[in-house]
């Protein structure tokens, strides 16, 4: 399975009773597939995934597999600090028809990398899906070392690694180590370019909620060659990008979409909303992405 092109971490859409709103969510995934997204990643810490009870999940996760088309990747974020509850989680999506996973280490547990290891071959062996890793220490508070994916590179269901740990370094290296192993997913938005650059054909890319024309317009610029032209976009989506990165990342990614024309509510406790401050802020650095 080879992965390509923007494939966005879907917010979850909100109503004002905090209810999953699905009307909200189709005009969403309608103009994320506008813009020329390749797949749909519900169901991750972009979407709240921590405050969804398990049949909003199983809601969530059926209606974005019944708006997709043939063609277009589905990855399903199914994680939870247990192994049997990932496991448990894992079996529902298959059910539901995803044969991919974005799995994080266990969040709270704080695993050493030979129980991750045990915790990955588990997951695996108990659910007849493909993997792929997710490295974000900052969140998660774990690790995915090198000896992990050292273990896990032959292995064919394992076949990507989202990197999101913001250290262009190990995405480099990762790129060099596991050529045509494990594929190099973009993670980390305000250096996704040097992704591209290191050999990342797909980006997982929780911004493209709000700037899903840009994303794709970058994406598609930088394969067809002209990297000075990518070089330019970069440089105007860098900037509300990285005060996406500095803190309230999905409450920002949801007012970008209110910015778009597309309301998606507010985030669930604890996550607060925005300041005045902050919603100027985003606001002018999102002007260029709102003309582009």
């Amino acid at each position: 399975m080879k992965l390509s092109g923007v494939m966005p971490a879907l917010v979850t859409p909100f109503d004002a009773k905090g209810r999953v709103d699905f009307k909200a969510f189709e005009k969403l995934l309608v103009h994320l597939r506008e813009a020329g997204v390749t797949g749909w990643v519900p169901n991750g810490s972009t979407g709240e995934y921590f405050s969804l009870s398990t049949e909003e999940r199983r809601e969530v996760l059926q209606f974005v597999k019944d708006f997709a088309k043939p063609g277009e990747t589905l990855i399903a974020g199914t994680n939870a600090p247990a192994t049997r509850e990932v496991i448990e989680q894992t079996a529902l999506a298959k059910e539901i028809g995803y044969d991919l996973v974005l799995l994080a280490p266990p969040y709270y547990t704080r695993p050493t990398q030979q129980e991750l290891i045990k915790h990955y071959e588990t997951v695996l062996a108990a659910a007849d899906v493909n993997l792929v890793l997710y490295s974000y220490p900052a969140k998660d508070g774990s690790d995915i070392s090198f000896e992990l994916m050292d273990h896990f590179a032959g292995n064919p269901r394992v076949i990507g690694i989202k990197e999101s740990s913001g250290v262009l370094q190990r995405a480099i290296d990762i790129a060099r180590r596991y050529e045509g192993k494990i594929q190099l997913v973009s993670g980390s938005d305000d250096i996704a370019l040097d992704f591209m650059f290191w050999g990342a054909e797909s980006w997982i890319c929780g911004p493209s909620n709000c700037m899903a024309k840009a994303c794709c317009d970058l994406d598609r610029t930088y394969r067809s060659g002209d990297l000075g032209k990518a070089r330019e976009m970069m440089k105007t989506l860098y900037r509300p990008m990285n005060i996406l990165e500095s803190g309230k990342f999905v409450q920002k990614i949801k007012y970008g979409c209110e910015l778009q024309g597309l309301p998606v509510g507010e985030c669930r406790a604890p996550l607060g909303s925005l300041t005045d401050e902050e919603k100027a802020e985003f606001r002018a650095a999102m002007e260029p992405i709102l003309n582009w």
